[in-house]
């Protein structure tokens, strides 16, 4: 999928039930780059490989990015593995 959107994340840390200490840590990235993250409008902001492992570490903890046209709105989106 293309970059998530800071909206993506923060959705995906809430549905896991991580804070955003926990993400930063399992990511190995600060909490303030993490919260610059979540703020974005639009595509997350940072570089490509700290939205990397954020987005490793949310998958790995049962998140599932949806790229737009997945969802049934047809935007991006993201929910819980099975």
């Amino acid at each position: 999928m293309d970059k998530p959107t800071g909206r993506q994340i923060a959705a995906a840390r809430t549905l896991v039930g991580i804070t955003q200490a926990e993400l930063a840590e399992k990511s190995n990235i600060s909490v303030p780059t993490l919260k610059r993250m979540e703020a974005s409008e639009g595509p997350a902001v940072g570089m490509q490989n700290n939205v990397d492992a954020v987005v490793r570490a949310l998958e790995s903890a049962g998140a599932i990015f949806q790229a737009g046209g997945e969802t049934t709105s047809g935007g991006p989106g993201v929910r819980l593995r099975r």
